[in-house]
């Protein structure tokens, strides 16, 4: 991992708690972390704490309201070796299924010049449901990779 630049996002599900134990790993494995959060993500992780961890500013709306600094979603596109986005709620899968672009993550992902990985994290009757199961499949024929755990799921029950 040394010198891979990973550009991780982070969707608004209570897996999100994971997120610092991943970055901690990433780092520790000598990649360079920068980090894109949903709104509704700050709600399960503070963007301190992941901003701190991957030891660069994160990236939530298109532009900071206070001072005015543009998050520019096509150089984070250009940015990164690889898009890991971690956890993938149902919502999120459901906009990069249709392209829809509502916030900074999925502006990004619509821009990416490089592989975006996926690694969904819901209850799996959600998990189960032909809606989801219909979007995973759309991702996958886009070009994503699509990661999956047993060990989590066991993990996590």
């Amino acid at each position: 991992m040394r010198g891979k630049r990973i550009l991780l996002g982070i969707t608004g599900g209570i897996a999100a708690y994971k997120i610092a134990f991943l970055i901690r790993l990433l780092k520790k494995n000598e990649a360079e972390v920068k980090c894109i959060m949903t709104p509704a993500s700050c709600d399960f992780i503070s963007p301190l704490v992941v901003a701190t961890l991957s030891e660069n500013p994160v990236g939530i709306e298109f532009w900071n309201k206070s001072d005015g600094t543009w998050n520019n979603h096509v150089e984070y596109g250009l940015w990164a070796d690889v898009f890991l986005i971690a956890p993938l709620t149902a919502n999120t899968l459901s906009k990069m299924a249709t392209g829809s672009c509502d916030n900074l993550l999925l502006a990004t992902y619509l821009s990416m010049k490089t592989k975006t990985i996926v690694a969904p994290a819901m209850d799996l009757d959600m998990y189960a449901h032909p809606t989801v199961l219909r979007n995973l499949k759309q991702i996958e024929s886009d070009g994503c990779l699509l990661y999956t755990s047993d060990a989590a799921d066991e993990e996590d029950s």
